[in-house]
């Protein structure tokens, strides 16, 4: 699974919520970085809005949206809230 991260150079939400991305380390992700300034089409859509987050399947571009942690999650909610979001392995492996 990818988590997609759509942000730009300067925003301290963006660099804040990577930083705790890097730091969960109980869920299997890929962490993708966007950067809404190399793209027209993506500035336009999250210009007032990063960041941004979606999850893909490995092999699609489908993507998921992921609700905007608060910026005072800690890295133990965030993982909280990700679980939510991305299967877990073990659990789809015991059924």
């Amino acid at each position: 699974m990818r988590i997609i991260l759509y942000s730009k150079p300067g925003c301290h939400l963006c660099e804040g919520l990577q930083e705790k991305l890097e730091k969960i380390e109980n869920l299997s992700f890929e962490l993708e970085i966007r950067d809404i300034t190399t793209c027209e089409d993506w500035f336009a859509a999250y210009e007032f809005e990063i960041p941004v987050l979606y999850l893909a399947a490995d092999d699609t571009e489908t993507l998921q949206p992921i609700p905007r942690p608060s910026p005072r999650a800690s890295v133990k909610q965030l993982e909280q809230m990700l679980l939510k979001y991305i299967p877990n392995p073990e659990k789809n492996n015991a059924e």
